[in-house]
């Protein structure tokens, strides 16, 4: 395992980590909204649309699975989008929904 990670790394892993209703990518929409890597350990923020989504544990568990290939320590941080955030994640949903 590699301990001189990059953000460019983190992003190109997660760049391929998609949500499992809107045909486009965590980072696309904006719930993966903040990336820190430092000495062996990666710190992500998910900005969630709305506190309490039903499936707030797959996404979680579909961004750590891929970092825990590239890193040895992550922390994921969770917060709620805010108004402008927001706005955009619903527009991209409206336009790229393949839900269920």
């Amino acid at each position: 395992m590699d301990t001189n990670i990059s953000e460019e790394d983190v992003r190109n892993v997660l760049a391929w980590v998609n949500h499992p209703m809107i045909d486009r990518s965590l980072l696309e929409l904006g719930i993966i909204k903040h990336i820190a890597v430092g000495q062996r350990k990666v710190k992500v923020t998910l900005a969630f649309p709305f506190p309490n989504i039903p499936i707030k544990d797959h996404i979680i568990h579909s961004v750590r699975e891929p970092l825990q290939k590239l890193c040895p320590e992550i922390e994921l941080k969770l917060t709620v989008m805010n108004h402008e955030e927001l706005q955009k994640f619903l527009a991209m949903e409206q336009e790229a929904w393949k839900g269920g």
